[in-house]
């Protein structure tokens, strides 16, 4: 990428619209169901306020899916946000407009930021998190498939072989009836081979080697922690260690929780602005859940450089 990070407009290299992911699940039910999962954990750790008539769940969606949002005064809704486009360069290579397309709204406003609007966004580069979640939920989906198909693979033990469709049904029949828990089953003799032989083999005399479940959906919860890490959820390590300590996983909380205060400290400011400009109120900050761990990210941080915490 060779645009700098300053171009409020970095974000057209590195669309977070677009899942960074090589391979795809073919079960894109299955991906979706993963992607509203992790989208809904990304927005956890943060509690807003806002004005009663404003709905949150637009607000946030287009926050954490686009990036930004404008805050406007109309004279029909009041106060509201909007999605927005953006357009200008002011002298440190900011937006200075925001470009707002609503049905509902007259036209197509171009309200200036700090005059008319101000802006709030999640990331310093008005970025989504939809690259990060498309690609853990893209590594989530294709674990979880594999995990079904492994459990259905594991079911498989007998080959059969029939010479005519009257035995294969037979067979078929057998296999069905010792599957659902039959203790003794009986068939004609005729449908053993001439020499007298049965004609059936093992596929494998042991299934356990093929099965990998309990691995797969170990990797899924890996992926999992990974994603909160990479988000900047705190997590505790998942590898348990034999004398793992408390500062050795509060040291792992200031690794993650260290992004999402860097996008808190952002929204933060640009509430401060907002308010300055309508007066309205809004607010956000951490949830009491996330708290402890922020505490403790704390102790940690303002212990020396190569001094261990106490």
């Amino acid at each position: 990428m060779s645009g700098a990070p300053f171009y409020y407009n970095y974000i057209n290299a590195c669309n977070s619209a677009v899942s960074p992911s090589t391979v795809h699940c073919k079960n894109t039910i299955l991906t979706s169901y993963f992607t509203k999962y992790l989208l809904q954990k990304a927005m956890s750790p943060f509690k807003w306020t806002t004005p009663k008539h404003w709905d949150k769940n637009y607000m946030l969606y287009v926050l954490y899916c686009f990036g930004y949002f404008a805050v406007i005064n109309t004279d029909k809704f009041g106060i509201i946000p909007q999605a927005c486009g953006l357009q200008g360069y002011g002298v440190m290579y900011q937006p200075t407009n925001a470009v707002i397309s609503n049905p509902l709204l007259t036209g197509i406003l171009t309200p200036r930021i700090g005059v008319d609007t101000e802006i709030v966004r999640l990331q310093p580069d008005y970025s989504g998190v939809m690259d990060i979640v498309g690609y853990y939920s893209d590594l989530m989906a294709l674990t979880a498939e594999a995990a079904g198909m492994n459990l259905v693979n594991s079911k498989l033990s007998y080959v059969f072989f029939g010479g005519n469709k009257t035995v294969a049904e037979t067979f078929k029949k057998l296999y069905d009836r010792i599957a659902s828990g039959e203790v003794a089953s009986v068939i004609d003799k005729s449908v053993l081979a001439d020499d007298g032989s049965v004609p059936w083999e093992l596929f494998d005399t042991n299934v356990g080697n093929n099965y990998l479940v309990d691995k797969l959906l170990g990797d899924l919860r890996k992926i999992e922690l990974m994603f909160d890490s990479d988000i900047g959820i705190p997590n505790s390590n998942t590898e348990k260690k034999e004398r793992l300590t408390d500062d050795e996983v509060n040291i792992n909380n200031f690794e993650t929780i260290s992004k999402c205060a860097l996008w808190l400290e952002l929204l933060q400011e640009q509430c401060v602005k907002v308010n300055d400009m309508f007066d309205i109120g809004l607010g956000v900050d951490w949830r009491e859940e996330v708290k402890p761990y922020v505490i403790n990210t704390e102790r940690i941080r303002s212990v020396p450089m190569g001094q261990q915490p106490t």
